[in-house]
């Protein structure tokens, strides 16, 4: 693979970035706790690195904004209409392997 220049790096890191979201945003079905215990993020993962992105760059972007963005509407809504109650198992899974972020 040929050296890109930053730019287009940077464009098409925001491109997979934005492609992520959408894909995630369409696979409501996919509980954030089976993403933490198999991939060892979630949704407010990503959301709050959003967040630090945003600060490192001088943006005022608070949690419940950076969550809006990743989870395409307010989390309150998205939990009402997605979020499933957790598992025994899930809770057991996430509690051996609690990442340390």
């Amino acid at each position: 693979m040929k050296t890109m220049d930053k730019q287009t790096e940077l464009e098409l890191e925001a491109a997979a970035f934005r492609r992520l979201v959408a894909h995630l945003q369409e696979r409501s079905d996919v509980q954030n706790i089976d993403m933490m215990n198999l991939a060892g993020f979630c949704r407010n993962c990503l959301s709050k690195w959003f967040m630090a992105a945003a600060e490192e760059k001088g943006e005022a972007v608070n949690y419940d904004q950076a969550r809006e963005r990743v989870y395409g509407m307010p989390y309150e809504d998205w939990k009402k209409l997605h979020q499933q109650e957790a598992s025994k198992e899930q809770i057991a899974a996430f509690e051996k392997n609690k990442p340390s972020h």
